[in-house]
């Protein structure tokens, strides 16, 4: 009976590790879909209008599929769509126009400091004290940054590492900010409203620039399909549902997978080019990450 258990337990780690990985790729093609966007010339708040409108269609279908659509109300409902009109809405826009200034590869490494500016956020909003291993995991993440910048002038730039830095620095403050709800509200259903919320505020700021547009052609509509199933409705779903198998921590973990999938990817598909800086750069941050996650 044990040793059934046992062989349930590794299979059960298994489906959770493989979902995470599923969810982690998926994220990954996200950068590898912008280029394909920005080359078709569609505009940022286009793209994410799409984006959110579709994915958060698709997130709602699958809730009441399963029977756990869920109305917000109140504080969560005011938080949720605070957290995705003001918060998602920053972190996807300043993702976005990353990709203007450097390779989908590096934009996803430097967004993966996210956990480092948590961390920063925990110490100056709660007072959590800064133990070594967060220290040291700081001190690795941030010089993966410096690395990075430094290792290919062609795919990096200043400006773009400060603007991908500050996607970084509000994604931190979405994930700070969510957890004021997420003791009572499902990060599913929280994802669905945060969502809309974020296609609303891209919809405001399209009409006001006169940058918002209704793709015309096939490919375009193909490519705004793709960044809002595989690269956010899929992987967004792929990744809670891991979460119930193996825990947040180890899901964390699991999912630095996300930014070498985008650097292989840009490499194979776009010729970007990687040094041996930056992959050393890279492992840094991923290292940050994990010591942060196990800390």
């Amino acid at each position: 009976m044990a040793e059934y258990l046992s062989h349930r337990t590794l299979e059960t780690e298994h489906v959770g590790i493989a979902l995470i990985l599923v969810s982690a790729i998926g994220f990954g093609t996200l950068g590898i879909f912008g280029i394909y966007a920005q080359r078709a010339g569609l505009s940022i708040p286009t793209v994410l209008v799409f984006r959110f409108l579709l994915a958060g269609a698709l997130i709602w279908a699958f809730l009441a599929w399963r029977g756990e659509a869920t109305t917000l109300r109140g504080r969560p409902l005011a938080i949720a769509l605070a957290l995705g009109g003001f918060g998602y809405t920053a972190q996807s826009g300043l993702y976005f126009l990353g990709l203007e200034f450097m390779t989908a590869g590096l934009v996803a490494i430097v967004l993966y400091t996210y956990p480092a500016f948590v961390v920063v956020l925990a110490v100056l909003t709660i007072g959590e004290r800064v133990s070594r291993p967060m220290l040291l995991a700081l001190c690795l993440a941030f010089g993966g940054i410096v690395l990075v910048t430094g290792a290919n002038p062609d795919g990096a730039s200043l400006v773009g590492v400060v603007v991908v830095l500050g996607a970084a620095l509000a994604y931190a403050c979405y994930i700070t900010g969510s957890r004021a709800v997420l003791e009572t509200v499902d990060p599913l259903v929280l994802t669905a409203y945060v969502l809309p919320a974020a296609a609303t505020s891209y919809v405001v700021i399209g009409t006001a620039t006169g940058q918002l547009e209704l793709p015309t052609a096939p490919s375009a509509w193909v490519i705004l399909c793709c960044i809002a199933v595989f690269a956010t409705a899929v992987p967004v779903v792929a990744f809670f549902a891991g979460l119930q198998y193996i825990g947040a921590s180890r899901a964390s973990i699991v999912s630095t997978a996300e930014p070498p999938v985008t650097v292989v990817l840009g490499a194979a598909l776009f010729a970007e080019p990687v040094t041996v800086a930056t992959v050393v750069g890279g492992v840094s941050i991923l290292a940050g990450v994990i010591i942060l996650e196990r800390e």
